[in-house]
């Protein structure tokens, strides 16, 4: 089981994608998504205000938006094989 967290906030529509494309994946069972709302944190909404929604993996790296399926298969894949 992987853990992804993705920094949102409510009425972002472009995160409703983002979360749409995590859960319609082929390996979706094996992730663990975890929903982190930005705006009840200031330091939260200063560091990801602007690139929301971002992915963030097990190894601390991210993905800004825009990303694909295929972008966070690649990611998913590699955090994988390092368990």
């Amino acid at each position: 089981m992987i853990t992804l967290q993705l920094f949102s906030t409510a009425g972002c529509h472009l995160c409703d994608i983002a979360i749409e494309r995590v859960n319609t994946l082929p390996n979706a069972a094996q992730i663990n998504l975890q929903i982190v709302e930005i705006g009840d944190d200031d330091l939260l909404v200063e560091q990801y205000g602007i690139r929301i929604p971002v992915l963030k993996f097990p190894d601390n790296s991210e993905l800004n938006w825009p990303f694909e399926q295929h972008d966070i298969l690649q990611k998913t894949a590699v955090a994988t094989e390092e368990l």
